[in-house]
């Protein structure tokens, strides 16, 4: 029996996680053992033994909540008439609760429901009994107010049983085991019914069952100790049991619970009720927020408001106990919250929150944009300059950052390509100040330009401007350079910019945010552009419509793809693919082509405008020009995949390609031969994904015929696909290039972030004038400038 008490005392639980299974185990089997010695052993303080007193300081860390307690309110699992249950929505609770369950996590749910589950029953035998006397009294009217008048006692003691036997039913369902557990006012006020309560409760899990916990309604409801009760034997001071919210807390506080999910029927906890004007949704709730929430009424269906539940929560954050207020209509909001993602309202104390919050930057920014809009050209011009000048002033603290994520890139294994669209290195930055300075020289005339003028009639004149899109979201990968070239765009187009890096350029993106900002201050508008360095995950972003209006993703064609399909409301610019082709006409010069080629494959591989696909016509099959082309590419160490065609003429050519829409980003490309430029176009229009098109060749018809037909943001003529850049373009830089087909297409600079607005200007001009006679129309389109 020492021996078992020396294991006790060697069991302990600080920092578990799910991986930790073992530890588990062998609490529980201790457990075992002991009730077989005899020895009374608190199983809650054998399974909780030493647990941290601190919330998580971050939504990624919930991953690692081992116990778990999910509160559901009436709003939530009851149906919006307040008769019955809604049961496709419970379903789907229970299954996520199930498969936490199965993951290893300690699962508890406090239930409500009872009442209008028991209301539904007896509503039904209620309306079966009236029909007689209605038969005998047809005034009677007890039927349109059966429901109302059943005592809710009485329906808790029909729907508590009901309720169970469906939990039971749908749980079974998945091989989960659960316990029901009423508590009343006592069980809490006394001390020897509260010490075997967490003692069941406990031991339930120890057994790996569910414990589904609900205040006994049909015996004291509602059931309430006030918050200055000295709760007997301890000493201390517990919450005000009023509803299921603070039943919840206490539950999760006194079983030390990691994580507390209380589901309700609103998104989370707003600063003040979500239908008023100027409500906003606090993500991150700590103690700071309390004055700033005004709260409305309580729920309709429940005997909770957002108040008890703000209190509830706090209460249980005060003790260690994370907590997260969230729509429990919401489809898996449970394993969306686990998974980190920003749902619902995330209470805790730590003092990592001091980040700001990504709503407040967006916000943030939509304010510097309208400071930017207010500054002259020459003012916006000037930050730009600024910033280029200190990419070259501070290039060694630049490359100092850089070599750290280099090094760390190198020690996690990232693939040479984003190696190289990682590496800085002096004359990038040269090249970016010089770029930079090339945007600010041509801003001055990018926002408030006219574009158009009309008198419409006399003394009443139309003109379109230009001005800013609004707020903007960049989310790059690998490339530090791109930050400051973006920043330098936004800030020549007067919009607010919300920037997402990846990672892997962490260090080297701060430390360029930091010249953006000083370059921001000189002319005031420091919270125009905001880094999100947070662990915000991208989906988050890409649901905040309400306050950014356009995501431009740069990188890879997995990460844009992503986005693309992933943003339902805000729109995205940008390409998922960058699979160009260069077209070698029948007319053109062998030292163009190889010149060319060379360029477009070898130059910059991983680029979005490398040559991908190289088009052959037929009849170099039988010249010089295929074997020149074939040698060049292999001394460049480039990998040649042969497509159909070409792979049916050679008995010992080059593997054939898996798919002729692909884009290799490396040393790699498809060669494939087409009759005729008609076949190449042919070929362009269904592989190609529209980013940039060539064609070679020395006969100026045909060349025009390719470039009017080939429906690509670039088509070019006898150059390289690679000149496919803002910089090159003279744009100064570029946020990315575009293939979509309505606003900006291609390499995108000031102009693609720039949208127009209408003003109209008159005396005292009014509609029905003119529709009777008393105006005359004009409409006569005036010279802009």
């Amino acid at each position: 029996m020492c021996n078992l008490l020396n294991i006790c005392a060697k069991v302990s639980f600080k920092n578990v996680t799910l991986r930790n299974s073992a530890v588990i185990s062998t609490a529980r089997n201790f457990s075992v053992k002991c009730r077989h010695y005899g020895i009374n052993v608190d199983k809650r303080t054998l399974v909780s033994a030493e647990r941290k007193k601190q919330t998580f300081s971050d939504r990624s860390q919930l991953k690692y909540a081992r116990r778990l307690v999910v509160k559901l309110g009436s709003a939530v699992i009851t149906r919006e008439d307040g008769n019955g249950l809604a049961l496709g929505r419970l379903s789907s609770i229970i299954e996520q609760v199930a498969e936490c369950h199965h993951e290893g996590r300690e699962c508890i749910m406090v239930t409500s429901g009872a009442v209008a589950f028991g209301r539904q029953k007896l509503t039904q035998e209620l309306l079966m009994s009236l029909s007689m006397r209605e038969t005998l009294s047809p005034s009677d009217h007890t039927r349109e107010d059966a429901g109302s008048i059943l005592d809710p006692r009485a329906a808790a003691a029909v729907g508590q049983s009901e309720l169970m036997s469906m939990y039971d039913a749908m749980f079974s369902q998945y091989n989960v085991k659960i316990a029901q557990v009423l508590v009343t006012k006592p069980d809490f006020y006394n001390e020897e019914t509260r010490k075997n309560l967490f003692c069941t409760l406990s031991e339930l899990i120890s057994l790996n069952i569910v414990p589904i916990v609900n205040t006994n309604d049909a015996v004291s409801p509602p059931m309430y100790i006030h918050d200055d009760t000295v709760v007997p034997g301890t000493g201390k001071k517990g919450i005000g049991i009023k509803d299921n919210d603070s039943l919840s807390a206490l539950l999760a506080a006194e079983i030390q619970s990691d994580l507390l999910i209380m589901m309700s029927d609103v998104d989370g906890i707003y600063n003040k009720p979500p239908w008023e004007d100027g409500a906003r949704m606090i993500h991150t709730y700590t103690s700071k927020e309390r004055d700033q929430v005004q709260f409305g009424q309580k729920s309709k269906v429940g005997t909770g408001g957002m108040d008890s539940k703000v209190q509830a929560a706090t209460w249980a954050m005060a003790r260690g106990v994370s907590v997260v207020i969230c729509n429990g209509m919401q489809d898996n909001a449970i394993k969306t919250i686990i998974s980190g993602r920003k749902v619902g309202t995330f209470f805790t104390d730590s003092a990592t929150t001091s980040a700001t919050s990504v709503d407040v930057m967006a916000e943030s920014a939509r304010s510097g944009s309208r400071v930017l809009q207010k500054l002259t050209p020459a003012e916006r011009a000037s930050a730009i300059h600024t910033l280029a000048d200190l990419l070259l002033e501070k290039k060694e603290k630049i490359l100092e950052a850089n070599a750290k994520d280099l090094e760390e890139a190198t020690k996690s294994g990232l693939e040479k390509p984003l190696l190289n669209r990682l590496s800085l290195s002096e004359g990038k930055l040269k090249t970016l100040s010089i770029g930079l300075k090339q945007i600010a020289d041509s801003s001055y005339e990018n926002v408030g330009k006219l574009l158009r003028k009309t008198k419409l009639a006399d003394n009443l004149m139309l003109r379109q401007v230009t001005v800013p899109i609004g707020v903007l979201l960049v989310i790059f990968e690998s490339r530090p350079d791109s930050l400051p070239q973006v920043a330098a765009l936004a800030i020549a187009s007067a919009n607010g910019l919300l920037l997402k890096g990846g990672k892997e350029a962490a260090h080297s993106n701060k430390a360029l945010m930091d010249l953006v900002k000083e370059s921001l201050q000189t002319v005031g508008a420091q919270e125009a552009i905001e880094l999100v360095s947070t662990r915000e995950e991208i989906s988050d972003l890409l649901s905040m419509e309400k306050h950014i209006d356009l995501i431009i993703p740069r990188g890879s064609s997995d990460l844009v793809r992503s986005i693309q399909k992933q943003s339902q409301h805000i729109p995205v610019l940008g390409h998922a693919e960058g699979i160009c082709h260069v077209y070698l006409d029948k007319d053109a010069d062998p030292v163009k082509a190889l010149k060319v080629v060379r360029d477009a494959k070898c130059d910059y591989p991983a680029a979005c405008n490398a040559m991908e696909t190289l088009l052959l016509h037929e009849d170099h099959m039988s010249g010089p020009l295929f074997t020149e082309i074939c040698n060049m590419l292999k001394n460049e160490g480039v990998k040649i995949h042969a497509g159909p065609r070409l792979a049916s003429q050679l008995t010992f050519g080059p593997p054939a390609a898996r798919t002729m829409k692909h884009e290799y980003g490396s040393l790699e490309c498809c060669i494939e031969i087409v009759k005729d430029m008609d076949e190449a176009i042919d070929h362009i229009h269904k592989f190609g994904s529209s980013h940039t098109d060539v064609i070679v060749t020395e006969n100026e018809n045909t060349a025009k015929q390719f470039l009017s037909s080939v429906d690509s943001a670039c088509v070019f003529h006898n150059v390289s696909s690679r000149f496919a850049d803002g910089f090159r373009f003279g744009l100064g830089a570029e946020v990315g290039i575009s293939t979509a087909r309505i606003h900006a297409r291609g390499p995108v600079g000031v102009e693609g972030l720039l949208t127009t607005k209408w003003i109209l200007e008159g005396t005292d001009h009014t509609a029905a004038e003119f529709n009777e006679g008393k105006r005359t129309w004009l409409h006569e389109k005036l010279p802009v400038n």
